[in-house]
């Protein structure tokens, strides 16, 4: 059996990777136990999310978002079995290309945020370390906080989780690259104007606790 390489460790779940997972590169995401919780609940919270994410992402895939296959779902073991996406994210790589790929990526980000809001999908941590880049595609990953919702509050929490972390982290280009986001989340989602409305209104409510 080859040894797993651990990636990351999110709030939920452990990245690990298996470089030969039935004869192929694959990543592997383990929701470990939560010994605060109670043993008989914390087997059921695990499985739920579990499985909740998997379908999730199957139904994204469904959509016409560019989302990580999935090999495996083990929901009494908490953990999915998924495609190892080839590639670096946009958050690593932002600074470095060109501003006519930056502009090109964000508005292909747009049109699959588009998709994704138009079949009842809320992401729940829309960031550029959770979009990486794939040779032409942009490819959508970690969906553990994703849920499936048709309200547009939480489509616009998603748009302004997108408009934060770019001010906060790739402020040189927010302006040029959330016009870009918005033109490409206007062609996929007839209700985009409703949801980057409530998206603005977010954000008045964010400024106006800091101020307090």
């Amino acid at each position: 059996m080859a040894k797993l390489t651990f990636i990351s460790k999110g709030a939920e779940a452990d990245i690990l990777l298996d470089p030969n997972w039935n004869g192929i590169k694959a990543i592997i995401k383990r929701r470990g136990e939560k010994r605060y919780r109670v043993t008989k609940l914390d087997i059921a919270i695990r499985r739920s999310r579990t499985i909740r994410e998997a379908s999730i992402i199957h139904h994204a895939k469904e959509a016409g978002v560019p989302t990580p296959l999935i090999y495996r779902v083990d929901p009494d073991g908490a953990q999915i079995v998924m495609e190892y996406i080839e590639g670096e994210t946009l958050r690593d790589i932002l600074d470095i290309i060109s501003p006519e790929d930056r502009a090109r990526y964000f508005r292909e980000i747009g049109r699959k945020t588009g998709l994704l809001h138009g079949v009842g999908i809320a992401h729940g941590d829309l960031t550029t370390s959770n979009i990486i880049h794939n040779g032409a595609r942009v490819v959508f990953i970690d969906f553990g906080l994703a849920e499936m919702s048709d309200e547009v509050e939480s489509q616009g929490v998603d748009l302004n989780l997108m408009y934060r972390m770019l001010i906060s982290t790739h402020y040189n280009y927010t302006k040029e690259l959330f016009t870009v986001f918005k033109a490409g989340y206007k062609e996929t989602f007839d209700k985009a104007e409703e949801a980057l409305s409530r998206m603005e209104e977010i954000s008045r409510r964010g400024r106006y606790i800091e101020r307090e």
